[in-house]
């Protein structure tokens, strides 16, 4: 792709199947250590370089990894446990501005480790009709049901690392 907002393409929601619930799962599941792999051995120079003119350096997007899959986490249990949730959206801008982001990234990382193993063990035995529960976002004015979000952090959390393992390539790094 050309476009280096997004290295891996936007992302396109799927029909349910058994095979992508467990391709999205594994993304899931391993995207700590995919994650964890794309920073390791960065100075802080290389932290604090933007993936792109006018884009977040390195170490804002590993905190905002954190902060989206948390809030992912949050709305696949609400999803589960009432009945069409309004979800609360948030300022993603500004939560990077907040002063725990100036911590060292391998917080956000071994945060995400523990995360995305609850992650797993929340969403491993849902049902396709679980997957068909919903959620409602005000922002975007819409329904999302909890298969269309397992899909877009799936690719949430590749789309951003890939920024960074795009950025280590064209700098040699």
């Amino acid at each position: 792709m050309n476009d280096p907002r997004y290295p891996i393409g936007k992302y396109e929601p799927q029909v349910f199947s058994h095979e992508q619930k467990e391709k999205w799962m594994l993304d899931i599941k391993f995207l700590p250590e995919d994650l964890e792999h794309a920073v390791q051995n960065l100075d802080a120079h290389q932290l604090n370089t933007p993936y792109r003119e006018d884009g977040w350096t390195v170490h804002q997007l590993v905190h905002h990894i954190a902060d989206s899959h948390m809030n992912a986490y949050m709305r696949f249990k609400l999803g589960l446990t009432e009945e069409a949730p309004v979800i609360k959206p948030y300022n993603e801008k500004e939560w990077a501005k907040l002063a725990d982001n100036n911590v060292p990234v391998n917080v956000s990382v071994t945060l995400l480790h523990a995360l995305h193993q609850r992650w797993i063990a929340l969403i491993k035995d849902m049902s396709e009709t679980d997957f068909e529960r919903t959620v409602i976002h005000p922002e975007h004015g819409r329904v999302m049901s909890l298969w269309f979000l397992l899909g877009l952090y799936a690719w949430h959390g590749k789309h951003h690392t890939k920024h960074i393992t795009s950025l280590r390539e064209s700098k040699g790094w």
